[in-house]
């Protein structure tokens, strides 16, 4: 092909993949699975337009699109998500994995009259659960969100382990002397490395992109793929996992409060997609159905016993004592989408040359189709029987359109109040928010609560703040002030009625008085709390002063007794030009009212 004959297949294959994925969602079939349908369809044994059969390539294509896809696993997810899950997840992925591959392994070997080991070696690559299958699934399910989480914890951490089962085993067929503990020592040395690694890389990441202001935000994206290559690149080379380094690392980047996180994640997940739609299509292009014919039967029982045996059971022993219900540890059970992953995975056995590890390759693709096809289109309807779905989606999708915003030169941030935070208990008066920045919503629980001054903010809260570009940096000064204070309202002076001076004082606003929306002083006073901030395009704000008298600030700055500017204000309500004028001058009236009664 040219240049432009390939671009021209590329984007028509990138359609095909858009609308596969808006045909899945209404059949209620997993998208890539179509992808990988129209591979098979262009393939050597179907139409033959795109003959293909390098192993090789294959495997560097999906360790790539898996590198993307659990980056975004972790960005999406976030520490904050994943930790009330954590030991579920991780028990799942590492005793669920091993129980599953067990299982599988001594029914594979039954089946196909394998030794011990080979079936072994087929039982863990169809072991592990596929992270774009499940995270694709829990986009548009109402699973209840500690399932749903603990699902993606577990799809995220189970394919370092499953791919180190697969080596471990592949070494132990090649090598009659290497055993079980080597294979064991081996797997704990690669993922202590993969989780020292991707923790550290993930920590010098995120203080690195919140210290340092870039002059683009197309220039965020391109340091997280910098991020998420070398967080692979750097485990892999002194031998760790680097699929659980890249995974730790996102979900880092996924727990920060940097001003362009939602830039970054909006990326990822696009890039993720596109990484999904090249490895389905690659593995359609790789297989040969007229193949199946020999292994059809043994696939579709293996897939089966995978699915209602193998898989049950090791969420039954993995999940025993963690606090779930026996109808949520069958939906766990039954949520082991199995996709590419185990496709890619049996590449390993090929490339090394383990005897039979062709017809490995077909086992698994077969089995894998009948085992996502049979969960991918029952998974909400047997979660719905059993009653462990809500009124609301598993993953939340974004509140709004953070691309719309950004070309406008903004960002939204989301900041999720933690227990420990001085943020709690305080007003949303009291958060310190700059005149560039407005406080949208407060997501609390599964409610949006539309945020007023005098709203308290809670543990657990979602707050979703809107940021000019310009004051990212000093917005990230803040937040870091939300988590550990000194935050609220400042001392009020004593108010002595009689000792207050009556003089009432009407001045523009000079330049030397600073920023009229954050005023520290006005007439040589000091400014004691800021009450409200003017946001209708014109910088200003009511102030208190020291001396316990009010002030306006503004084109003009008004200062006086609470009597003497509520007067003033009034007569300029009347004259206000605007709506958003006169809502100002209402604004002062009712907030000099609150603070005077109390």
């Amino acid at each position: 092909m040219n240049t432009g004959e390939l671009l021209l297949v590329t984007g028509t294959l990138l359609g095909a993949g858009i609308a596969a994925s808006v045909l899945a969602s209404r059949i209620r079939v997993p998208g890539l699975l179509l992808f990988l349908g129209l591979g098979m369809l262009l393939g050597s044994d179907g139409l033959a337009l795109i003959k293909f059969s390098d192993y090789e390539l294959t495997q560097r294509i999906g360790i790539i699109a898996l590198v993307l896809i659990l980056f975004e696993g972790g960005l999406a997810a976030g520490w904050n998500e994943i930790r009330p899950v954590l030991k579920p997840s991780l028990a799942l992925a590492t005793v669920g994995t091993a129980l599953t591959a067990i299982g599988g392994g001594l029914i594979a070997a039954w089946l196909f009259d394998l030794s011990i080991l080979e079936g072994m070696l087929l039982g863990s690559i169809v072991s592990c659960t596929d992270g774009a299958a499940i995270f694709s699934l829990l986009r548009g399910s109402t699973l209840r969100r500690r399932l749903a989480r603990t699902l993606e914890g577990e799809a995220g951490f189970n394919d370092p382990v499953a791919i180190l089962l697969v080596i471990g085993f592949v070494d132990w067929i090649e090598q009659p002397d290497y055993g079980l503990v080597d294979m064991l020592v081996a797997m704990g040395e690669e993922m202590a490395i993969g989780a020292v690694v991707g923790l550290l890389i993930g920590w010098l990441a995120v203080r690195a992109l919140g210290s340092i202001r870039l002059s683009s935000a197309g220039l965020y994206p391109v340091a997280s793929i910098a991020i998420c290559t070398l967080a692979y690149g750097s485990a892999d080379f002194i031998h760790g996992s680097g699929f659980l380094a890249v995974y730790l690392a996102g979900l880092a980047i996924g727990t920060s409060d940097l001003p362009a996180k939602r830039t970054i994640v909006t990326f990822h997940e696009g890039l993720a997609w596109v990484a999904q739609l090249a490895m389905f299509f690659t593995l359609g292009l790789l297989v040969f159905p007229s193949e199946f014919g020999d292994i059809a039967l043994e696939g579709t029982v293996l897939a089966i016993a995978a699915v209602v045996v193998a898989r049950p059971a090791s969420v039954f022993v993995s999940t025993m004592f963690q606090g779930f219900e026996v109808r949520e540890q069958l939906v766990l059970g039954w949520a082991g989408l199995r996709g590419a992953v185990p496709v890619v995975l049996a590449t390993f056995p090929v490339l090394a040359g383990v005897p039979n590890s062709e017809r490995f390759f077909n086992i698994v693709f077969f089995a894998v189709i009948v085992s996502t096809v049979l969960q991918g289109m029952t998974f909400e309807w047997f979660a719905k029987k059993l009653g462990v779905t809500t009124n609301v989606k598993a993953v939340p999708t974004p509140l709004t359109n953070a691309g719309a915003i950004r070309r406008l030169g903004a960002e939204v941030v989301e900041y999720e109040v933690l227990p420990d935070d001085a943020a709690v208990g305080v007003r949303v008066r009291d958060l310190q928010l700059p005149r560039e920045a407005l406080l949208n919503v407060i997501v609390r629980g599964e409610q949006a609560i539309p945020p007023r001054g005098s709203t308290e903010i809670a543990k657990g809260d979602r707050l979703h703040v809107l940021v000019r570009q310009e004051v990212a940096i000093e917005f990230s000064e803040l937040l870091d002030l939300w988590r550990s204070g000194p935050l609220g309202p400042q001392p009020r002076p004593a108010r002595a009625w009689r000792s207050m001076p009556s003089v009432s004082s009407i001045r523009p606003w000079q330049e030397d008085d600073g920023d009229p929306s954050r005023p520290q002083a006005i007439n040589g006073l000091a400014v004691i709390t800021r009450l409200r901030t003017r946001r209708d395009g014109v910088a200003g704000a009511l102030v208190e002063l020291e001396d316990g008298r009010y002030a306006v600030t503004g084109p003009v700055v008004i200062v006086g007794r609470p009597q003497a500017v509520t007067l003033n204000a009034q007569r300029r309500l009347q004259r206000a030009e605007t709506h958003a004028e006169g809502a100002w001058w209402r604004e002062v009236i009712g907030a000099v009212a609150a603070t005077t009664r109390r």
